[in-house]
């Protein structure tokens, strides 16, 4: 062993305790047995890489059984050491911790990403995460692992490179984040960025450093002021200048919308006290000392993050009119937000009952109990995705407990949260003691009480992503499996049912859908309304298909040409110069939907649904004026529909109406109304102006959801 890995050796032992060290060293010797002659891309031995993973694992003070695992964790796949020799000379708890890391190396193939994973993936995927929650190290020992990797991905190529970063950006980061080991969450997401973005990168690493030593010398001041200010109320801590991470510093950039120049957290420091009154003390005493900058104090002590984190965040004018951040939190605070789960092991003589370790440990073991309930990998990975990559919000049981659900979620996803079976037969809720329609968007400290019939199941109108009934893959899966379990003909019955009634909500037909079978992996259409009644397919993913089905069907490709200036200048029309097109008012046709056109006398081509009647009844003599066209990609277009709404009638009816419009930005240009005294009916008609065919199916679903609605469809 050359001198360099030597040393790396060394700095090893020199961690772990008299106690542990011959164990550590056995596994040290039989790692450079296995991998002799072995090298990386770099030239390097491949001990190396291994030896850096431990150390890595090391300064996290990992327990010496990882340390173990993680010198071995190449060894299994690459040479010919076995797991039953790890077993004979290191015990069963080090072999079963290679074997996990050994499984989880097809991951180095994955992506994921917002599309569909292929099953194979999901397969891969699955498996990191079922080891994962067999023993929480093993995760540990792929993050340190991926950690290595990146420091050293020069070696590689840049396609190799951008798909390491991407992965690691994807997957590792956001699990570090998730069991609260920040400081190699920080470091993977620098490390992805400088090869996704490098010109970003750079500028911003140039930025930082033209500021060094201004920020140095104006963080030096004010520690200087705040060590003094504790030492008067006769308080000790520790305070040090805060390292800000590139990515975080771009994020935040994107996030408010703002030049670096106007960043007010780039100078930061950390107060570390001795207790939880100290932290607030501290925080009282900065804030006596310089100006407070609005809406930029977070109080992560009383309200931790979903990961288990806690500190007090601030920002103020420091010294020389600079802004500064500060964090201030407790010794035991700190370890948690640099280690995560991984403190646990540092300290677990002390902490046998941590509260917050446990917390995690129950995450990672719902996975297991997922496994089960998901007929599908990519279901299992839908579940995983919405878990870990979501933004999370808090709410209360009417007992005070705490449930975790993902952002946007509903009193549904709260009721299959509590039980599945509660979720199947709900049919109301209360929020903070007033009801609540099912599709009411939860916020955090909302107490929630839902409201079940003894008996029934959900709706098929929970699956629609246009009603927004639901946020949670939770639910999501809970639902499907309902409607799963119904006999084939009701399901192909309900599902043809409610194909039909949406399709008619756009002005199609379920004719339309005949070719589409094919498309979704089905036999017939039979099995293809099956799908959708079981809520595997829902209806927005059939019309959204159908747009260019149509168009690919019933319109020949024709060449892009210049249009005049006007109405119709966003459609294409065969074979015509410059002349000018305008849409015709009988059927108002919108982007997508299949049309024609029709030569006038004097104004130009008018633009036709194809299924217009008027074009239709158009005499022989008539039809030799008709004309192929296709819409052109205009997507910031506007486009003329009217939609007929009834609905009883009540005061504030049209109010909630053009409310509902305006949050879905949609311009109204005219509005008709007529009320049938005998039955207290209302009638309307209003004009709006709409971009596509999803906004107007989106209006239409959240206009019918108005109290009071009864229908609501295009005109």
């Amino acid at each position: 062993m050359n001198t360099s890995l030597e040393s790396q050796g060394n700095q090893l032992l020199t961690q772990i305790s008299d106690e542990h060290r011959p164990l550590v060293q056995l596994a040290l010797e039989l790692a450079a047995k296995a991998h002799t002659d072995q090298l990386r891309a770099s030239g390097e031995p491949y001990i190396s890489h291994v030896m850096a993973v431990a150390n890595i694992l090391a300064d996290l003070r990992l327990d010496h059984e990882t340390i173990c695992a993680a010198l071995l964790h190449d060894s299994v796949e690459d040479t010919p050491v076995t797991l039953e020799i790890i077993r004979q000379q290191l015990g069963d708890s080090i072999a079963t911790m290679v074997d996990g890391v050994t499984k989880l190396n097809s991951l180095d193939d994955l992506h994921v990403s917002d599309d569909a994973l292929a099953a194979s993936e999901a397969e891969s995927l699955r498996k990191m995460l079922l080891a994962m929650a067999q023993d929480v190290r093993v995760v540990l020992i792929k993050l340190a692992d991926r950690l290595h990797n990146m420091r050293t991905v020069r070696h590689l190529s840049q396609e190799r490179q951008k798909k390491l970063a991407q992965e690691t950006m994807d997957l590792f980061a956001p699990l570090a984040n998730r069991l609260g080991i920040w400081q190699v969450k920080w470091e993977l997401e620098d490390l992805s960025f400088r090869i996704l973005q490098p010109q970003t990168y750079k500028k911003l690493a140039r930025q930082l450093e033209r500021k060094r030593n201004e920020r140095e010398s104006m963080i030096a001041e004010a520690i200087d002021v705040i060590s003094s200010k504790l030492k008067e109320q006769g308080m000790s801590a520790d305070i040090s200048g805060r390292p800000k991470h590139i990515y975080s510093i771009w994020r935040k950039m994107q996030r408010k919308g703002l030049p670096f120049e106007e960043l007010f957290d780039v100078q930061a420091i950390r107060i570390l006290v001795d207790d939880v009154t100290a932290s607030y003390t501290a925080l009282g005493i900065v804030h006596g000392q310089w100006k407070h900058i609005p809406r930029e104090f977070d109080d992560y002590i009383a309200n931790p993050k979903g990961n288990g984190y806690q500190s007090l965040h601030t920002a103020v004018i420091g010294p020389g009119g600079h802004a500064l951040e500060v964090q201030i939190r407790t010794h035991e605070m700190h370890q948690y937000a640099e280690y995560g789960v991984a403190a646990h092991w540092r300290y677990k003589e002390q902490a046998s009952h941590d509260d917050r370790m446990q917390h995690e440990i129950n995450w990672l073991r719902q996975m297991l109990e997922w496994k089960d309930e998901e007929r599908q990998a990519e279901d299992f990975i839908d579940r995983f995705k919405a878990e870990v990559f979501q933004e999370r919000l808090y709410v209360l049981t009417p007992q005070g407990n705490i449930i975790d659900l993902p952002a946007g979620a509903t009193p549904i996803d709260f009721a299959y949260h509590i039980h599945t079976q509660v979720g199947h037969r709900c049919r109301g809720a209360r929020v903070n003691g007033k009801m609540v329609p099912l599709t009411h968007a939860l916020s955090n400290g909302d107490k929630v009480e839902i409201l079940t019939a003894k008996e029934g199941g959900p709706s098929r109108d929970w699956l629609n992503p246009h009603q927004a009934y639901i946020a949670s893959a939770r639910a999501r899966s809970g639902i499907r499996q309902w409607f799963r379990q119904l006999d084939y003909d009701r399901n192909q019955q309900d599902g043809r049912q409610m194909l039909e009634k949406e399709l008619q909500r756009v002005g199609l037909e379920l004719a339309d859908a005949k070719t589409l079978p094919p498309h979704f992996n089905f036999k017939s259409e039979d099995d293809l309304y099956a799908a959708v009644g079981r809520g595997e397919i829902t209806s927005s993913q059939i019309i959204n298909q159908l747009k260019p089905q149509i168009l690919v069907q019933k319109i020949k490709p024709v060449p892009v040409v210049e249009n005049l200036p006007g109405e119709g200048q966003d459609v294409i029309v065969a074979g015509v110069g410059k002349l000018l097109t305008e849409i015709a008012t009988c059927c108002k046709p919108v982007p997508y939907e299949p049309i024609i056109g029709y030569t006038t006398r004097g104004s130009g081509v008018r633009i036709h649904r194809q299924d217009c009647v008027n074009v239709l009844n158009l005499s022989d003599e008539q039809r030799p004026r008709l004309i192929d066209a296709a819409w052109a990609n205009q997507p910031d277009s506007r486009y003329t529909v009217a939609i007929r709404i009834t609905a009883y009638d009540r005061a504030g009816l049209l109010n909630d109406i053009t409310h509902v419009l305006a949050r879905e930005g949609v311009n109204v240009r005219a509005v008709n109304t007529r009320t049938d005294e005998e039955d207290n009916t209302a009638h309307m008609q209003i004009v709006t102006e709409i971009t596509n065919l999803d906004q107007l199916l989106q209006v239409l679903n959240r206009v019918a959801q108005i109290p009071s609605v009864l229908k609501a469809v295009r005109e």
